[in-house]
């Protein structure tokens, strides 16, 4: 008898040991093709290609029975109404951004806390009663369609405003008549990347030529052009203004200095660097080419009696503000307005009041330092405490300003600013249903792999136990020199209720602290990036705030790109891996869309056999492996995204789901009528948190409070 239990129990084990190497999801069949590339010799299969036609009746289907199979899974989670209903609760608070003025009125957003899309409102005084201008709203049933431009003109005369559908990155430009409120028959079409920057009774912009049909989301942007458009007239009769034959990828920006004397030309072929030209107005004269490399950033203030100032880290990692003669634009002439500091990043600058105001980055929060015309250092504007500020604009005579100031336990406060006195004083507020003052925010420094030291935001109720089961949320991105900085988020509040901690990590690649920190995390150093990320893991375990069955990580874009690849790396230390609208095929991202400008961050394969070596060996999509023992991933995409096209989520899900052979689910949501993650309505935004939260307390084993 006993032997027949011996036996039995070792069939059990056998079965259970079988079973825990076996997926418990049946997942979509994915066709595999025979498609082989050579880089420099070696050859790369890549059998999801089908599946960048995202256009296609074959990649409808398999897109279907994705979002079914994962809409089952989420269905089935007990606790995903309540999860909801609390988010949607939370969300409901006025939101309203800080006013301008233009022409004779201001201008300012408001949102009354559900709306898919903030509305525009304007006032004659800051005093008078306020009337809605333009309601984006409107424009569509689902609120998919979202405002990308506002604009004024100088004489306050015109409305430039643009939209998007469905969060695609095309915009269209329409004019409306501020004083009659009357839409004029004005429609620009196969915009890109495009402000309005207003001369006389018109503007300029840069557009693209006319995606062939089914090309429009995922077609390269080649050609781009700079035009003159004339109020009241149709947009084939625009005025080319420039345009590069020899350089198709090249792409052009323009502005106007506000004496409109200047039109300021720039010109990119990638996200760091650019080329600066001008053209002086009142003659008509040539364009003078002031810089014709790509090797420095480089941007126009105003122009500032009788010289251009220039924004730039030209000379200056942490960047510097400089004046050009436009008369003698020789680099021997230029002169220094605003020094490099020592050890802040001089993040932007704004000339208003005969005053300059100096936005710094100290530490990755802000700091504002205002100046004289003349460069002299005057004073401080005091702040609430460490947060990020945005605002100081207006016109270079204006007597006031407004600026808003946020951070994680600090919800957005807009401020009026008396310039000749200093002074700043509460304008509006929101008023949020939830205790704000029980959570604390703390910023620590932790060593990466190679000993540099990394800042990191932990936020958490105050009082909390490091005991090593509080569930955290590790958030990063670490690229193309942009920072993440402590902002009011209201998604992280129902984290943070429910005893989590969430915490940001300003990993290299950023421009936390200038031009050397993001170029650490660029092209060949790009594994510091992924080192920092793992390390932040490593610390947030080794001080007790969590373990790793506790432990989720999220980034989107660029971030989406670092949690696939991290995974690969370190699939042991996370609960749960959110890649959002990631970049996980590093050897073809430059053939979609806009994707070639992402090279300087990342090099292409096509570069060199040593490149094609360094980006096959991190490249989420080729890394994964059967043997390692993987996070549960939700990975998530739109339809409309034509940034970072969704067959680099298509082609990395149906890889993991064809190779990985565990029990965590490996998922992908995949959003309609949404796009890269700008203007997506309140209602899709809900929505999409609630999958995030309901799928990852489910991994966690933790049931919300509700």
């Amino acid at each position: 008898m006993k032997t027949h239990l011996s036996v039995l129990l070792i069939l059990l084990l056998i079965m259970t040991a079988c079973n825990c190497n076996k997926s418990t999801f049946d997942y979509p069949e994915t066709k595999k093709g025979e498609v082989v590339d050579t880089y420099f010799g070696t050859q790369v299969e890549d059998p999801y290609r089908w599946l960048e036609d995202d256009r296609s009746e074959e990649t409808a289907l398999w897109v279907k029975q994705q979002n079914k199979l994962t809409n089952s899974h989420l269905a089935s989670i007990p606790f995903r109404d309540k999860i909801k209903n609390r988010l949607t609760e939370i969300w409901n608070y006025p939101r309203t951004s800080a006013p301008f003025k233009a022409g004779d009125n201001y201008f300012f957003s408001k949102n009354d806390g559900l709306q898919n899309q903030s509305v525009y409102y304007i006032q004659e005084s800051l005093e008078s009663e306020a009337q809605v201008f333009l309601d984006p709203n409107t424009l569509s049933e689902d609120g998919t369609v979202s405002l990308t431009n506002f604009s004024v003109s100088n004489d306050g005369k015109y409305l430039g405003y643009g939209i998007s559908r469905g969060g695609s990155d095309w915009r269209e430009f329409f004019i409306k008549d501020i004083k009659s409120g009357e839409l004029l028959k004005d429609h620009l079409q196969w915009i890109k990347f495009s402000g309005i920057a207003w001369y006389k009774d018109g503007f300029f912009y840069n557009r693209y030529p006319t995606p062939l049909k089914g090309d429009e989301l995922k077609g390269e942007n080649t050609n781009s052009k700079l035009y003159y458009h004339k109020v009241g007239t149709s947009q084939d009769k625009d005025v080319l203004i420039y345009e590069d034959t020899q350089n198709p990828e090249w792409s052009f920006s323009a502005n106007v200095t506000e004496d409109e004397k200047f039109l300021i030309i720039s010109v990119t072929e990638s996200t760091s660097g650019n080329a600066l030209y001008f053209k002086n107005l009142e003659d008509d004269s040539e364009i003078v080419k002031v810089i014709k490399s790509f090797n420095k950033d480089y941007s126009i203030i105003d122009h500032v009696n009788g010289k251009l100032w220039i924004y730039t880290n030209d000379m200056a990692p942490k960047y510097q503000v400089l004046a050009i003669d436009p008369a003698s634009p020789d680099r021997d002439n230029w002169t220094t307005i605003i020094p490099e500091h020592a050890s802040n990043v001089l993040v932007n600058t704004s000339i208003v009041g005969h005053k300059v105001f100096a936005n710094y980055q100290q530490d990755a929060h802000s700091a504002i330092k205002v100046f004289s015309m003349t460069g002299e250092s005057l004073y401080d504007v005091e702040l609430p405490s460490v947060g990020t500020v945005s605002g100081f604009y207006g016109k270079s005579d204006a007597k006031e300003t407004f600026f808003t100031f946020s951070s994680y336990t600090y919800p957005s406060v807009v401020f009026r600013y008396n310039i000749a006195d200093n002074k700043s004083t509460v304008f509006s507020q929101t008023d949020i249903d939830f205790a704000i003052d029980q959570y604390e925010t703390k910023q620590i420094k932790y060593k990466s792999k190679d000993g540099t030291e990394v800042p990191m935001f932990i936020v958490h109720k105050k009082g909390i136990e490091l005991n090593g089961k509080n569930p955290t949320w590790l958030y990063g991105y670490g690229g193309f020199n942009i920072s993440l900085n402590p902002r009011f988020d209201i998604r992280r509040l129902l984290w943070l209720e429910n005893g989590g901690v969430f915490a940001v990590a300003n990993i290299r690649g950023g421009g936390e602290y200038g031009e050397e920190w993001h170029k650490a995390g660029t092209l060949t150093n790009k594994q510091n990036v992924f080192d920092d990320f793992i390390s932040a893991g490593h610390y947030l375990i080794d001080n007790g705030y969590t373990k790793p069955k506790y432990l989720a990580i999220q980034g989107g874009s660029n971030g989406g790109l670092l949690v696939g690849a991290v995974i690969n790396q370190t699939p042991d230390l996370f609960k749960v891996a959110i890649p959002q609208v990631g970049v996980m095929d590093m050897l073809r991202y430059q053939h979609f869309t806009i994707g070639r400008y992402w090279a300087t961050d990342y090099g292409t394969s096509e570069d060199s056999p040593e490149m094609f070596q360094y980006l096959y060996k991190y490249s989420p999509i080729h890394n994964i492996k059967k043997h390692l023992n993987y996070p549960a991933v939700m990975v998530t995409t739109a339809d409309h995204d034509d940034r970072v096209v969704p067959a680099h989520s298509f082609k990395y899900i149906a890889t993991l789901q064809n190779t990985y052979k565990g029990q965590q689910p490996m998922l992908i949501r995949i959003e309609t009528d949404a796009g890269h993650g700008a203007g997506t309505p309140t209602s899709k935004t809900i929505e999409e948190w609630t999958d995030l939260y309901s799928f990852t307390f489910k991994q966690m084993g933790i049931e919300p409070i509700y």
